[in-house]
């Protein structure tokens, strides 16, 4: 499975990279991620709890970063064992552009599984690869803009629907925001 798209997100370029090597960032917005250690130089290991179709599996693996030109692009490569689900491997290029409203976020992902994972069919795998990355990307958005931008856009809905857990992850992004 292979897919491109963009996303807009309200914050300077060296934030975006910034949250974008951060592991603690990227474990909060990795679906089903459940922990991640290590650095972008010596790469991240990470267990990851995923359903796909009727298969559940928890996946122990490594990402890796290549390609690393700072405050533009990266590339990041995982690969995950499910055991007997079988494995997933897959990576992300990322580059990253100045835009008006902040930053434009490009993204190009590839995906591949073997193993009972392979069996479910390409339509099942596909889909479920391109839901994660855009939950992934969806994640990583909210982690970098932070509540302010949803207060801002309606106060009276976020008073509403605000949990403690939610603005308390994002205070860790936020306190490593200059501008935050």
């Amino acid at each position: 499975m292979q897919m491109t798209e963009s996303r807009e997100i309200a914050a300077p370029r060296a934030d975006v990279w910034n949250a974008l090597t951060d592991p603690e960032v990227l474990k909060e917005c990795v679906p089903g991620c459940q922990e991640m250690s290590g650095s972008p130089e010596d790469g991240l290991q990470a267990t990851v709890v995923q359903k796909v179709g009727p298969v559940k599996a928890t996946f122990k693996g490594v990402v890796t970063f290549s390609d690393i030109v700072e405050d533009e692009s990266l590339t990041l490569r995982g690969e995950g064992k499910g055991g007997a689900a079988g494995f997933a491997k897959g990576g992300a290029k990322v580059t990253l552009a100045d835009s008006q409203t902040g930053t434009l976020l490009s993204y190009e992902v590839d995906a591949k599984v073997g193993g009972k994972l392979a069996q479910l069919g390409s339509r099942i795998i596909d889909g479920f690869a391109k839901k994660m990355a855009e939950q992934f990307f969806t994640n990583f958005q909210q982690q970098v803009e932070g509540p302010e931008d949803t207060a801002e856009q309606d106060t009276s809905e976020t008073e509403a629907t605000e949990s403690s857990d939610a603005p308390e992850k994002k205070k860790g992004w936020q306190r490593l925001n200059p501008l935050g």
